[in-house]
């Protein structure tokens, strides 16, 4: 048997297509499910039942398991718990509310130091004479929660991240209750957390779990602060801040690598992943995969729109192809 880096990729099907006057000049592969509201499978494409790296489309189980094990956070704070956020200056101001409220500073955090997604922002801190840092992390709002956690409980701070600390084990237990599931890989996330594993199914079970768990539980708490602050997941300008509004009760949460899930309050649910991690087809496979469970909305069709340019003019788009 071959090493692992020695295993070739698999060839997966079509999941869109970029199209230049009229000319397919380009694809973007990968596997996709989406669930109906009882948990079983309407449409797949792909190998569902493989694993995958969901980098940060697991948050909001992640964030499950931090109010599992004690997290004190409510409203902005918690739905930063959950985010991938574009270090606008909210999201770094309630990043540094969560630490301050656990009695730390950025100096706590072990994520690498980065500066903000979100173009405005890192432009301004580059003309203030800024350089990359802990907070400005799109997970720093995760860590931040976790370091409460670890404070509140009298855990270790310095080892957090850990596999084996005691806010990482609760974080693992949350991610295969809602998933229905063991983890099948583990690795180390982007942020240096733990990175769980599932399989696509799972991921859409796990986010599809949250929006339809009891009110008052743990998880529904996540995805209804979620979707009540949309612009603390995300960003501004960002995908998942821009879905959730388009469409009212959604709770959409992105990956790196190109990995998506998204829930509607019903328990429709969808999961995906482009094999290359392009962003450039997520909105089109978000739009067509809410579609396909019966989402109708211009704000969605506006959203799900990548169009290709020839000078000034519309030449093509980028579309789905399943």
């Amino acid at each position: 048997m071959p090493a692992p880096s020695e295993r070739p990729f698999p060839v997966e099907p079509v999941l869109a297509e970029i199209v230049r006057c009229d000319f397919v000049e380009g694809v973007h592969r990968g596997r996709l499910v989406l669930l109906d509201a009882d948990g079983s499978v309407r449409y797949a494409v792909g190998d569902i039942s493989a694993p995958l790296l969901p980098r940060s489309s697991n948050k909001p189980m992640q964030a499950t398991g931090l109010l599992d094990a004690g997290l004190e956070l409510a409203g902005p704070e918690l739905a930063l718990a959950a985010a991938s956020h574009a270090g606008e200056p909210f999201h770094v101001d309630g990043v540094r509310k969560i630490l301050a409220g656990a009695g730390l500073d950025e100096s706590a955090l072990r994520t690498a130091p980065t500066l903000p997604l979100d173009d405005d922002a890192r432009h301004a801190e580059l003309f203030a004479g800024a350089t990359p840092r802990p907070i400005f992390s799109d997970c720093s709002g995760k860590h931040a929660a976790m370091l409460a956690v670890c404070v509140r409980n009298g855990w270790d701070v310095a080892g957090y991240l850990d596999p084996a600390h005691p806010v990482q084990r609760s974080i693992r237990a949350a991610v295969e209750r809602l998933a229905g599931e063991q983890i099948a890989y583990d690795a180390v996330d982007g942020c240096g957390a733990p990175l769980l594993g599932l399989s696509l199914t799972g991921l859409a079970r796990a986010v599809q779990a949250c929006v339809t768990a009891e009110p008052r539980s743990n998880a529904r708490k996540v995805a209804d602060t979620m979707r009540a602050h949309p612009e603390y997941v995300a960003g501004t300008q960002q995908l998942d801040t821009l879905a959730m509004r388009a469409v009212p009760g959604l709770l959409a949460k992105s990956g790196a690598e190109a990995v998506h899930a998204a829930a509607l309050p019903d328990g429709r649910a969808l999961a995906f992943k482009i094999s290359d991690g392009s962003k450039r087809a997520k909105p089109v496979l978000l739009a067509e995969a809410l579609r396909r469970l019966g989402v109708r909305s211009e704000a969605l069709d506006r959203l799900g729109t990548v169009a290709l340019y020839g000078g000034s003019d519309v030449v093509g788009e980028v579309r789905a192809a399943f």
